[in-house]
């Protein structure tokens, strides 16, 4: 069964101001950077694409780009809302932030009947990423005897994802010999440094960072049953007490490492070479631009990547 890649493309991008980030040109022939992420996880093996996006979205999605990658492969809209809770639970009043990345994947639960890996809408990942992950979730075993889910994420070294032009927050890994994820531990104002070090915040304290440092930028791969886990870990979550009801999120590193240090899930961190970037400003985009026709240049991108999809 070929994996699904789900698309969190549901983010409010208040950081970003006028227009929808996941919208932005960024390609010669307006693509946009999901394109180029979409392009490589069909070109490795994924055979499904589920949208996570708010309902008001909807209309500008499938015009810039679902009816494009519906001519590729089976396109799903799933719809992130607030008010989409489990029973017994109510809106607070007053709340206008989203759920966080954990619920975004939640409201999949009736469309994921496949092994997936999910991404961010806003970020390039590049191939090597989605080769390797396409990889692990059609021949891993995900899910052993004693009920342990097994699950992967992309590893991006750390000096393939820093800024030229400021500080940056990631959430450094840390890894056992084996490979297996133990902790993400969020950094920020990391800033290159001399030679291959690094500097950021841990906790409120200076660190020195090794730029070989491997970091996630949120691209992880589970079996289906992690729907579950998250179903049930977010109805835990609506009831803690340290819930702020306006301003708490139920975030995918949280819960990973949750269930990671409760022994119920284990996930192999998968090393990529390749350069990560994205956007959060408006001020992004020239340098998203530039990269994109790098990668044009250097042969790895047709020069018009929105046609060959059917545009």
């Amino acid at each position: 069964m070929k994996p699904a890649l789900v698309i969190l493309a549901a983010g409010m991008g208040t950081r970003f101001g006028k227009g929808i980030k996941q919208l932005e040109p960024v390609g010669p022939k307006g693509e946009l950077i999901v394109d180029y992420s979409i392009h490589d996880a069909l070109e490795a093996g994924f055979g499904k694409v589920v949208f996570i996006i708010r309902k008001s979205m909807e209309q500008d999605f499938r015009e810039r780009i679902g009816k494009r990658i519906e001519k590729q492969a089976e396109t799903v809209y799933v719809f992130q809302e607030l008010e989409d809770l489990p029973e017994g639970f109510l809106l607070p009043k007053g709340r206008t932030k989203p759920w966080g990345t954990g619920h975004a994947l939640l409201c999949c639960r009736e469309v994921i009947h496949e092994p997936f890996a999910v991404i961010n809408a806003d970020d390039y990942y590049g191939k090597e990423a989605f080769r390797k992950m396409a990889a692990f979730l059609t021949a891993e075993k995900l899910r052993t005897q004693d009920g342990v889910l097994h699950g992967c994420m992309a590893g991006f070294v750390l000096k393939n994802t820093l800024s030229d032009s400021g500080t940056v927050t990631r959430g450094i890994c840390r890894v056992t010999e084996e490979g297996l994820l133990r902790q993400v531990i969020e950094t920020y104002e990391i800033r290159k440094e001399m030679g291959s070090i690094a500097q950021g915040v841990q906790k409120g304290e200076p660190v020195i960072l090794n730029q070989q440092s491997l970091v996630s930028m949120n691209m992880w791969g589970f079996s289906e049953d992690f729907l579950g886990i998250l179903e049930k870990g977010f109805s835990e979550f609506l009831s803690s007490a340290k819930l702020d009801p306006l301003k708490s999120e139920y975030l995918l590193p949280d819960i990973v490492d949750r269930e990671i240090r409760n022994g119920r899930c284990t996930v192999m961190v998968l090393k990529t070479e390749d350069r990560w970037f994205g956007m959060t400003y408006q001020e992004d985009v020239p340098a998203v631009k530039e990269a994109i026709r790098r990668l044009i240049d250097e042969g790895q991108y047709p020069e018009k990547l929105v046609q060959e999809t059917g545009r």
